[in-house]
């Protein structure tokens, strides 16, 4: 934040208001007096827990929690992290029973660390990640935290993502937040989805696709997630139904870090385009299980379809190609709960940059996707909620003029061969299911 500061010549009295936008379900635990943490942030993908959420199921809680929170029961969530924490770090429980312990996902570490310990709380979007929060109540639910064990003191008071959460310091100035969202909140508010039906994906590390339902809180039946959406104080609360897709570009990094087959993330587009299609390979990046419609943590990475004239080529597009046909399921279950296919499906994240993926997933979802040139949606969503917060911006009109120059893709595959290139996926997802 300073390096910021300094560089854009603005002085600190000049900022009118601070956005957090964070990754979301990682877990922090720390002491109420030192602020030191009592353990290492636990963060999304880590399947730690597995074990736990497996006593849950077997207790029958499945249907509880699902109606509650509108989750899964699955590792993924901060919950479960939370108890492992508290289970597992000498004298952790005795401190949290004693009221010596503070939970936060890291929205609430930062506001924490920056106000010097006066700002303990979080936003409607974050807390509903822990699987913890009432989507109806829109506030910790106790029985849940009696199952799992977790004293109500951890946790941190809820706000609505538009809204003044206080006071930080900033080289010697105080600095109002007024915006905090859990970043695929705010990319869906930053790419101005705000009424029912439109639809966005972000590339990042892993995919995350929302659908805004509006006011009304629908629940899946095709292996999504039910979540709150960002609003702003005083505004009905909003909801949207999410899949998310463990590994997205991730699985380029695996390319260039694990296997060294490429030397920068660009270079998947270069070899993608070298060859007509993947030989009959499929990829199924499976590193940290399977997410949204599957959510299956038992589930392994997989390559199927190799050949004695399998190259590098091959399995570099198969890697790429994977992104598109998990985000296609995810659309593919939108459409069968909401009951409409998607108009549009707005892009953004790092590997939203990647013409052949964005190409490739117009072509196999049959969707025209819209990319703005400006691909940090996340940031701007963020920035878009401090400064409605703030007054800055008169109103959701006045940012809908905000945006960008687009560049939209649009489907070029017949039916057929969009029939039979889903089809070889699905047989590779099978799989890899039952390896």
């Amino acid at each position: 934040m300073t390096e910021c500061v300094a560089r854009s010549g603005i002085s600190p009295e000049e900022i009118a208001a601070v956005g957090i936008t964070n990754q979301r379900e990682t877990t922090v635990v720390w002491e109420r007096s030192t602020g030191r943490p009592v353990f290492n942030a636990i963060v999304w993908q880590c399947r730690r827990t597995a074990p736990i959420c497996a006593g849950l199921e077997k207790a029958g809680l499945t249907e509880t929690i699902a109606e509650k929170t509108g989750l899964k029961i699955d590792a993924y969530f901060s919950g479960t992290k939370i108890k492992w924490i508290l289970d597992n770090v000498p004298g952790a429980r005795e401190k949290a029973d004693a009221g010596e312990l503070l939970f936060g996902t890291v929205d609430t570490w930062l506001m924490w660390k920056l106000s010097g310990g006066r700002i303990h709380l979080t936003d409607n979007t974050n807390a509903s990640r822990t699987m913890l929060y009432n989507l109806k109540t829109c506030d910790w639910d106790d029985e849940l935290l009696g199952i799992l064990g977790i004293p109500r003191s951890m946790l941190p008071g809820i706000r609505a993502s538009g809204a003044d959460f206080g006071e930080i310091s900033l080289m010697g100035s105080s600095l109002r937040v007024c915006g905090v969202a859990g970043d695929q909140q705010s990319a869906l508010f930053g790419q101005c989805c705000f009424e029912p039906g439109d639809i966005k994906s972000t590339y990042g590390t892993g995919c995350f696709l929302l659908a805004n339902t509006g006011n009304e809180i629908v629940r899946s039946r095709h292996g999504l997630i039910t979540t709150a959406a960002a609003t702003l104080s005083g505004e009905k609360p909003s909801y949207a139904l999410e899949g998310s897709v463990f590994v997205g570009g991730a699985v380029i990094k695996w390319l260039r870090d694990g296997m060294r087959l490429i030397d920068e993330a660009h270079d998947t587009e270069y070899f993608a385009r070298k060859i007509k299609d993947t030989g009959g390979v499929y990829m199924v990046p499976a590193f940290s299980g399977l997410g949204a419609p599957y959510w299956d943590m038992d589930a392994l990475g997989t390559i199927v379809g190799i050949t004695g004239g399998t190259r590098r080529s091959h399995i570099i597009r198969a890697a790429l190609e994977s992104v598109a046909y998990q985000t296609d399921d995810v659309i593919r279950s939108v459409s069968g709960d909401t009951g409409e296919a998607p108009r549009s499906l707005k892009v953004d994240g790092g590997a939203s940059a990647n013409d052949f993926l964005m190409q490739f997933q117009a072509d196999i979802s049959n969707v025209t996707v819209v990319r703005a040139e400006m691909k940090e949606a996340t940031a701007a969503g963020a920035a878009y909620l401090a400064g409605l917060t703030a007054g800055i911006f008169s109103g959701k009109d006045e940012i809908r003029t905000l945006g960008s120059e687009k560049k939209s893709f649009f489907p070029e595959i017949s039916e057929e061969e969009r029939a039979e290139r889903l089809n070889g996926w699905h047989r590779a997802v099978r799989a890899c299911r039952s390896f």
